[in-house]
């Protein structure tokens, strides 16, 4: 009874393929949204102030930071948890690939977080005049509640290597 229970739960791992597959959908999504901006930008591009333009260029960045978050946990995740990626040596690999353990992972993790809250309390500060001080008083406290928290992890994680 013991050894089916522990190959019951061993195999369960696979019921996080479908999650880790339904990411890439959400990383097509995120290319669609990309390209509807970048479509949207250009034929206004000279009609745009200097400040809007970079207000929308940084949304531009923020969605690249996202997708590459997605494809980071996509990958590491499924290579961490249910399987190891079975890619033919005449194809491109990513140098990371194999690499990255689930602690590193969540490293990335709390780093691309950071810089994702990074881009968007500029875009905040960029439009500051128009926003609440209330609010923007909260949005830097949640920025320093991710700054902290990656932080604390990074020192944790130092801390139990040793």
């Amino acid at each position: 009874m013991e050894r089916f229970i522990e190959n019951a739960m061993y195999a369960s791992r696979w019921l996080l393929a479908p999650i880790y597959f339904g990411l890439s959908l959400g990383l097509l999504a995120l290319a669609l949204k990309f390209f509807q901006e970048v479509i949207h930008l250009l034929p206004n591009v000279f009609a745009m102030a200097e400040s809007e333009l970079i207000l929308v260029l940084l949304s531009l960045i923020d969605m690249a930071l996202v997708g590459g978050l997605l494809v980071m946990v996509m990958i590491s995740g499924y290579e961490n948890f249910v399987s190891q990626l079975d890619i033919d040596d005449n194809k491109e690999k990513l140098n990371w690939l194999g690499t990255m353990d689930s602690s590193s992972l969540k490293m990335k993790v709390a780093a691309s977080i950071v810089a994702i809250s990074s881009i968007h309390l500029l875009r905040i500060f960029m439009d500051a005049k128009n926003v609440d001080p209330q609010h923007l008083m909260w949005y830097v406290i949640i920025h320093m509640t991710f700054v902290i928290s990656a932080f604390a992890m990074g020192y944790l994680d130092k801390v139990t290597k040793h």
